[in-house]
């Protein structure tokens, strides 16, 4: 079965541009392998919290920019950008349209097919950011960290021929403040998108790629492109589903685990594509 290479919507979020754990080439790669009529960057695109620190600004980061520009040219993308909390500083140029492809919003009701998907990046219900943001900066020191811990030790697993291992997200997954954390982060989300008569919620925040039903709303997590490198895509049949990226000379990252009901996985040289049901959680990453 051929991989799709158009889609009607591709939705990333947490790319983190500007940080060391940024995949910033990869999600380069992602989209210049594919092509969409809409294009929805879901929050934390830049990291202004890194680069006020000790983050920097690279070559790489600026070429993912003009890969966006190509998109919009070669194939009229229409690309819209949701600040998030690591992009903040948006909030002082909100709303802003630059030409007719381009725009920055605080959020986004997507039309399609008859539906309406309310489209966030998640950190609206986030009550560390909101009200103890020195908190959420302390705990972005001590994540990021964790990752620099994370590829020291994934280099040791590669010269002992072992697959990739997300020391972060295991961490994170034996936390039971976390466990409690992303329920009432997906019931809130999925509340919200009710009250805005829409059938369904699409969020960036956590880290954690995921589309499941609760209480009759989709919930759909688009993930990131630090450890997950995952984006959700819509078809133009308006069937979502999970897409990760992988490249053959690369540290992969872990796929989802095995699922107890039908999943299709489409493997490429640079790429597989994860038709998604939803899913048992395995890992339970704490808020960004």
């Amino acid at each position: 079965m051929e991989t799709p290479k158009r889609f009607r919507t591709i939705v990333v979020s947490d790319i983190h541009l500007g940080t060391s754990g940024s995949k910033v080439k990869e999600v380069t790669h992602f989209l210049k392998a594919y092509s969409c009529e809409r294009l929805i960057l879901n929050g934390d695109i830049i990291d202004g919290w890194q680069l006020k620190k000790f983050g920097e600004w690279k070559r790489k980061h600026t070429l993912f920019f003009k890969a966006l520009i190509k998109m919009m040219a070669k194939h009229n993308t229409s690309v819209i950008y949701l600040r998030g909390n690591h992009d903040d500083f948006l909030d002082q140029i909100l709303p802003l349209k630059l030409g007719k492809n381009f725009s920055i919003r605080k959020d986004y009701i997507l039309k399609s097919g008859g539906n309406r998907y309310y489209v966030t990046h998640g950190d609206i219900f986030d009550s560390v950011i909101s009200e103890m943001k020195w908190l959420a900066y302390l705990g972005d020191v001590g994540y990021t960290f964790l990752l620099w811990v994370n590829k020291l030790y994934n280099r040791y697993r590669v010269w002992r021929g072992l697959p990739y291992y997300s020391l972060s997200q295991k961490i994170k997954s034996r936390v039971k403040r976390a466990v409690s954390y992303i329920s009432d982060f997906e019931s809130k989300l999925t509340e919200l998108a009710r009250s805005k008569d829409c059938i369904g919620v699409i969020c960036g925040h956590i880290h954690f790629p995921s589309i499941r039903q609760i209480d009759g709303i989709s919930y759909m997590n688009s993930g990131d492109w630090v450890e997950s490198l995952s984006a959700l895509v819509e078809d133009h049949n308006g069937n979502w589903s999970l897409l990760y990226f992988s490249e053959a000379d690369e540290v992969t990252p872990p796929k989802p685990a095995a699922l107890p009901f039908e999943n299709l996985f489409i493997g490429g040289e640079e790429k597989i594509v994860a038709f998604s049901r939803p899913r048992q959680r395995q890992d339970t990453p704490l808020p960004r």
